[in-house]
């Protein structure tokens, strides 16, 4: 077989005049859409760049350290330098028509190079190669520079990572395999669209790119999305309390109250009737009861991580009581919110109250020694900056975090969507999940500065009297009730050796269990789904650290929810007759998923 010609290799690509052609009319076309944006955005005015995360500092610091050392910096140069060689002499080989093993591989999870074309033609695969093998030396020569303090390395490593995710490939029309035949099939239309796209989410943005992930419109509070019936039946100025109505003859005697975060609504417990955790609940005879935050703005810009114990958890309790007769519930709390639970359980054990018969904890951290890749944000510089934007205001705008944590895994939740909204011209697929993950809520100053300061900078909430509610010492050690633990394997935002490290300090049995997936997906893991797993460890109480518990642990089939089901029961197996929220003793005040959950922010409202 004859050895392919350079005419052949490039047989199938465009003419590059036509191409040229496309990419002028685009430009000109373009051009008028962007100056009537930045005639809009000179009209609010423009702000100087700063360097509030201290960005630039830590790359001063870690060149400075970097460059002390010649010795080590030549060498991964000339590493660099023969992986380039390699990679010249296989592509070579290539186009002779012999295949070898290439010379850098993308991870198997990586989907940015999921086109075929990426490894089928000679350009494309010379082009990933190329960009991954600088991509490993890049990282490789600062991820450990010596005599940079953890904190900075640690700063470097992300803020690296993000520069060389944003650099792929795959994220450039000329250089993606897909958008470019899209390009030339539709003579630039994508890019004309996308481009559109990109004024309007800047437009959203007020200034700022805020990229949408999903279709919005496609989905409606209590129509697609938080559909399980019940009522409001209780509400303050920071909740409302949730009661849902029950689909079975007998429900148990204790009622099951759920703590969410208030980062984000609560419904992501309730997206869809098949994977609602609210709503297989319900089907397994509990009476639930969900707090539903409201989204804070200046008004209440005082209230405190007191308040949300105080005026959240502990007056749900009183109102749970009044509607059941019941002085015992069963709780649940997911990642902040479960930390403020176990917070109201230590208060509740100083004064010596039994409130909480069992509790649930979903991705929890109580022990912040570990924050995991969260901590790169908390510094004191990073901290200070905040408080003076939040108190300004009284609040920290909930896109702000929903960013940090969006930056936290780029690839999937930031350039697959400028990939398909910019370059591909394609509209954001409608998607639960993320239509939930845009729903991000702003958070009361003074209780994100307490927050920040007392957990992750200082680590108190560990520390035997290290805060008080109320004027009572919190001791994490007092808490003698049955608690069960579910981290997930893969979480980037609560790590399970964190959580599990916090698990440990608790006084009472705690049952510890380790599902798949990620922050949420590892959680919204209904039984009929039979995705992830999870792990238990059979030894009765918790051994010292996470990794000789994974040692002793055995992965078993299925969902965490069966598992917890059984252990919930355990606790509790007495049923009485089922409770309607529409005939309790406190007044019905309106349908769930209630109003609090729909009051938005009003940019998102305004877009």
């Amino acid at each position: 077989m004859a050895a392919p010609t350079p005419e052949t290799v490039f047989a199938d690509l465009p003419d590059p005049k036509e191409v040229a052609k496309t990419y002028s009319e685009v430009a000109q076309r373009a051009s008028h859409l962007i100056s009537e944006h930045v005639q809009r955005q000179l009209k609010k005015g423009v702000t100087t760049p700063s360097d509030e995360l201290g960005i630039a500092q830590a790359f001063m610091d870690m060149m400075a350290k970097l460059l002390a050392n010649p010795y080590k910096l030549a060498q991964s140069q000339m590493n660099l330098v023969w992986d380039y060689f390699s990679l010249w002499q296989h592509s070579m080989l290539r186009v002779m028509g012999m295949h070898g093993a290439p010379i850098a591989e993308p991870e198997k999870t990586d989907k940015r190079f999921k086109d075929e074309q990426w490894e089928e033609h000679f350009l494309f695969d010379f082009i990933k190669q190329s960009y991954l093998i600088a991509a490993r030396h890049v990282h490789d020569t600062v991820c450990c520079v010596d005599g940079l303090d953890e904190q900075t390395q640690k700063k470097v490593n992300f803020y690296t990572r993000q520069y060389i995710d944003a650099l792929s490939p795959s994220n450039f029309a000329l250089t993606n395999p897909e958008v470019f035949r899209e390009t030339v099939k539709n003579n630039g239309q994508n890019l004309i669209k996308g481009l559109n796209n990109l004024l309007r989410d800047m437009e959203d943005g007020g200034g700022q790119l805020r990229v949408r992930m999903t279709d919005t419109s496609a989905f409606e509070l209590g129509k697609n999305v938080g559909t399980t019936p019940g009522k409001v039946v209780f509400q303050t100025d920071m909740m409302q309390l949730i009661q849902y109505t029950p689909t079975t003859q007998k429900a148990y005697k204790r009622p099951l109250l759920i703590v969410p975060p208030w980062i984000n609504k609560f419904y992501i417990l309730d997206l869809r009737e098949k994977n609602s955790y609210v709503k297989w609940c319900v089907d397994q005879g509990h009476t639930v009861f969900v707090i539903s935050w409201v989204n804070p703005d200046e008004r209440l810009a005082d209230k405190t991580f007191e308040s949300y114990v105080l005026e959240g958890i502990i007056a749900a309790l009183d109102a749970i009581e009044k509607q059941t007769g019941e002085k015992e519930v069963n709780a649940c709390g997911y990642c902040l919110g479960g930390t403020l639970l176990a917070t109201t359980l230590a208060y509740l054990a100083a004064k010596k109250q039994k409130r909480i018969a069992a509790a649930t904890f979903f991705t929890t951290m109580t022990d912040f020694t570990e924050p995991g890749e969260l901590g790169v944000f908390i510094d004191e510089q990073q901290v200070s900056s905040l408080e003076k934007k939040m108190f300004e205001r009284g609040y920290l705008e909930g896109s702000e975090m929903a960013g940090t944590f969006n930056m936290m895994r780029a690839n999937d939740l930031i350039w697959s969507f400028v990939v398909n909204n910019y370059l591909m011209g394609k509209d954001p697929f409608p998607f639960d999940l993320l239509y939930w993950n845009s729903d991000s809520t702003r958070m009361p100053a003074k209780m994100h500065s307490f927050y920040l300061r007392a957990m992750y900078m200082e680590n108190r909430l560990v520390q035997p009297g290290g805060i008080e509610i109320d004027g009572v010492p919190i001791d994490l050690g007092k808490i003698k009730v049955p608690c069960y633990f579910i981290s997930t394997l893969e979480d980037h935002i609560a790590p399970w050796k964190s959580t599990y490290a916090g698990a440990t300090n608790f006084g009472g049995p705690v049952r510890f269990v380790l599902g798949g997936s990620g922050h949420i997906a590892g959680i919204v893991n209904p039984p009929v789904a039979n995705k992830y797993g999870y792990w238990l460890n059979p030894a009765a109480k918790l051994v010292d650290t996470a990794d000789k518990w994974f040692e002793g642990a055995e992965h078993q089939q299925g969902s965490w929810w069966t598992d917890w089901q059984s252990w919930v029961t355990a606790h509790d197996s007495e049923q009485v007759d089922v409770r309607d929220p529409a005939k309790g003793k406190l007044k019905a005040l309106e349908d769930a998923p209630g109003s609090y959950v729909k009051i938005r922010l009003d940019a998102q409202e305004a877009a």
